[in-house]
């Protein structure tokens, strides 16, 4: 499990140099009652004004909603990893399922064959909140609902195809508290209820700054 989560944050510290001037858009993060251990117990807003969305060759995108335009490192914010993009496109208006990244288990378990992995994964960082512990939890059930999603080209021409716009309601953990919690009541006090959503239009930065 360490392993994995440990190559889930150097994919996201890859995308620090991407970082650019705040992105324009809209949205919004909040949750009731947010639970991160040695961190922040009760309510959570995170009021984003920085959105991004970085496309892998249009199979994939890693969409970026944040307080702030800093490096991810000292940053809160939400990251929301798209796996297999143009089928996510072909169910606009659908709620998606989210989970667990691919290939992440808690500790003890085994990683099994799915042939069906959520194609949408969600990690909310609050690393300028939590300054010493691994301030990042990760969505273990619930949905996204795209109504619009950008297509992944770096040269889109059409607006409408730049455009990404959703709505979601997941629950957040760290799967390794979970894999430790005695029970299931133990279980849903670790787990959080976060929705939000976001509304802004891809906008190519320069080679080096993919990000905006």
């Amino acid at each position: 499990m360490k392993s994995h989560l440990a190559y889930l944050g150097a994919c996201v510290l890859a995308l620090l140099p991407l970082a650019c001037t705040v992105g324009e858009g809209d949205g919004r993060v909040r949750s009731d009652h947010l639970y991160i251990n040695g961190c922040w117990n009760g309510p959570y807003d995170l009021g984003p004004d920085f959105f991004g969305a970085n496309p892998d060759q249009a199979e994939s995108l890693t969409i970026r909603v944040q307080r702030g335009d800093n490096i991810e490192d000292v940053s809160d914010g939400l990251i929301v990893l798209v796996n297999d993009l143009q089928d996510v496109r072909a169910h606009l208006n659908e709620d998606i399922p989210v989970g667990l990244p691919r290939g992440v288990t808690p500790p003890g378990v085994p990683v099994v064959y799915n042939p069906n992995p959520p194609k949408v994964s969600l990690s909310l960082y609050l690393h300028n909140t939590c300054h010493q512990v691994n301030g990042t939890i990760y969505s273990v059930a619930g949905t996204i609902n795209f109504s619009s999603l950008f297509s992944g080209n770096l040269n889109e021409g059409s607006s409408e195809n730049r455009l990404t716009k959703a709505t979601f309601n997941a629950s957040f953990a760290d799967p390794r508290e979970l894999a430790d919690a005695d029970g299931k009541q133990a279980a849903d006090a670790l787990a959080s209820t976060v929705t939000g959503n976001f509304n802004f239009f891809f906008q190519r930065g320069q080679p080096s700054q993919p990000f905006e």
